[in-house]
């Protein structure tokens, strides 16, 4: 890549400097965003689900933990959702979907590739709490769940998985070529929260009159009713926050090597500017004492004398800068590739110069 003229970065090099710092500083957002929740989960409240629970939230100010932990067994508050394909499967969260899959003809790979399509997902719930394990069945303390489909991982479980093939005939197929897409079939997933599952909640922990509740947190911290536990649930954003700030560093090094090779590359560009012009400062000097020394009549055959050798006539026009300094001799002794005595821009052609 060759510096602009005048020292300025190319448009290429600006817009690779500009690239590359926009994606680290988008890296670096989601490293912090990442960790912000890894420390918020760590410095989440763990309490027990157990009789000693509606006394801490009497302590608590407000009534209210802003973000804690809770584990507990699922069980449904009313009526549950009975499973559309599985006998006896009873849960409290059911989600519904539909799937296309097909082959797409990518035009610039030449190749056939997988394409999915929701065609429809529909997800029931219904009232639900977590209540010890040895008290699944029976009445005592109880944390209701509320807004679950908010939560930003809720492990649902697939109950229900099956793939109808299309079925295509031999016109059906050439169409099919032609158009550029071929379906494959459908998939029908049914994936439910079952009653009895034990599941880690992370949220809001609320004393609300009689009813202790579990609700999104207002701190924009995620919400979380995984089946994995807490544990788990932490080391899992410590990674990912891990990952985040190795993919930050490795594109942050990356941009200050490109910084460094932009200006060490503008740095000997200033070198060489440098350079040439107290090269011609010198040559402007001797040529101004040798005119002074040869009188009116050798300053006329000098000033046509070629800048290299000041002996032979010029007889050559460099283009594309247009300047007139060099006999033919001199030129095809310059160094390839040739560039211009005066200001060193490459020689794209020589025209030769004829003087009547």
């Amino acid at each position: 890549m060759e510096g602009g003229g005048g020292g300025r970065l190319s448009a290429v090099q600006a817009a690779l400097l500009a690239a590359s710092t926009a994606v680290t500083a988008l890296l670096y957002s989601v490293y912090r965003q990442k960790a912000r929740v890894a420390r918020g989960l760590e410095g989440a409240r763990r309490v027990r689900l157990d009789g000693d629970l509606r006394a801490v939230l009497l302590e608590a100010p407000g009534r209210c933990v802003p973000y804690a932990v809770i584990e507990g067994v699922v069980r449904s508050v009313k009526e549950t959702l009975s499973s559309q394909f599985v006998e006896n499967c009873k849960g409290v969260v059911q989600r519904l979907t539909l799937q296309e899959h097909k082959m797409v003809w990518n035009r610039t790979t030449h190749l056939w590739n997988d394409y999915e399509k929701l065609i429809h997902q529909r997800t029931n719930t219904a009232p639900f709490e977590l209540v010890p394990p040895e008290e699944e069945g029976a009445g005592g303390v109880a944390v209701r769940v509320l807004k679950p489909l908010e939560a930003a991982e809720l492990s649902l479980e697939t109950v229900h998985e099956k793939f109808h093939p299309s079925v295509q005939s031999f016109t059906d197929a050439i169409g099919h070529y032609i158009s550029g897409e071929r379906p494959k079939g459908v998939q029908e997933t049914e994936q439910m929260l079952k009653v009895g599952t034990a599941l880690t909640g992370v949220g809001e922990l609320v004393l609300d009159g009689s009813s202790i509740k579990l609700q999104p947190p207002k701190q924009a911290m995620p919400y979380y009713l995984s089946t994995c536990d807490f544990d788990t649930l932490l080391r899992r954003q410590e990674a990912s926050a891990r990952f985040w700030k190795s993919l930050t560093l490795l594109f942050g090094l990356a941009t200050c090597a490109v910084l460094f090779f932009l200006l060490r590359r503008q740095y000997r560009q200033h070198l060489e500017r440098k350079q040439l012009r107290r090269m011609q400062e010198e040559f402007r000097q001797a040529q101004e004492r040798l005119l002074r020394e040869l009188g009116a009549e050798g300053a006329e055959t000098l000033k046509n004398a070629c800048v290299v050798c000041l002996s032979s006539p010029k007889a050559c026009v460099f283009l594309e800068c247009g300047h007139v300094c060099s006999c033919h001799q001199c030129y095809q002794a310059l160094p390839q590739p040739r560039s211009c005595p005066i200001c060193r821009q490459p020689i794209a052609r020589v025209v030769p110069l004829y003087n009547s």
